[in-house]
Parts: structure tokens; C-alpha cells; sequence
């Protein structure tokens, strides 16, 4: 296992799911006290009211604990323009190329996600990891 990992939001999103293998799995890694990102937190919340049908404040609240429980990395005008690089020669999403911009930023070797290349080497730096497949 990494020492140091970022979690996309995927992974808490899947701490509440009613698949039983995947709540494990990402529990597990929720439980190593990841590194995330402001952009999860917020997707985190959204997808909970929006998705899952939490209340406002349940969801709230969960975001909170995760904020307590993970390293934080804020956003900024660099990093959204370090994403945009990222985006154009990485061909990911926007919104992906935030998530591997973080990621970097805060050193982490690895990124686990299942919406990008699993085993994919960013910049011989970090590697994305599907911890569901």
C-alpha cells in the first residue's frame, strides 16, 4: 500500500453505498486518512442531496467528518491553470485534471479513482489506481 494517496470522490461516495464489496473497499481507504481536495468535498456533498437523497445537513455533516479526517488541499488560480495543462495533454476531463492537479500539488503517489486509467503513470509521479476492479 501507498504512504501517501489522494482519494477522488468517488471513494467516500462509495462509503455509503448499498454494494456491500465497494462500501468495504472504500471505507478501507477512508479509514487511511487520505488527501483530498476542496473540488471533493463539494462533489461529495452534491452527489449525497442530489443522488443519494441525504438531507442537507446529514450530508453536511459527513463532509465535515471527512474534512476533519483527510488533509485538505485548497484550490487556486495555479492550480486551475495547472489543470488546464494537465486536461490538454493528458486528454482528461476538466474536472478530472483538477482532481490530478491536487493530487500532485500535495505530493501524493497515488490517486485512487474509477474514472481514470487504472495503472496510468501521471507525469512519473503518481499513479491512478481503481481500487474496484
Amino acid at each position: 500500500m501507498t504512504a501517501r494517496f489522494f482519494a477522488d470522490t468517488n471513494i467516500p461516495v462509495y462509503a455509503l453505498s448499498a454494494d456491500a464489496e465497494k462500501r468495504k473497499k472504500a471505507l478501507a481507504l477512508l479509514r487511511r486518512n487520505p488527501v483530498i481536495s476542496v473540488q471533493v468535498v463539494n462533489e461529495f456533498i452534491t452527489v449525497a442531496v442530489n443522488k443519494m437523497k441525504l438531507t442537507r445537513p446529514d450530508a453536511n455533516r459527513l463532509a465535515s467528518v471527512m474534512m476533519k479526517r483527510c488533509e485538505v488541499v485548497p484550490m487556486d488560480a495555479a492550480m486551475v491553470a495547472e489543470a488546464i495543462s494537465l486536461g490538454e495533454r493528458l486528454q482528461l476531463s476538466h474536472w478530472d485534471s483538477l482532481i490530478v492537479a491536487a493530487a500532485l500539488r500535495a505530493g501524493c503517489d497515488a490517486l485512487y479513482s474509477e474514472d481514470m486509467q487504472h495503472g496510468q503513470l501521471i507525469d512519473n509521479k503518481m499513479t491512478i489506481l481503481n481500487p474496484f476492479c
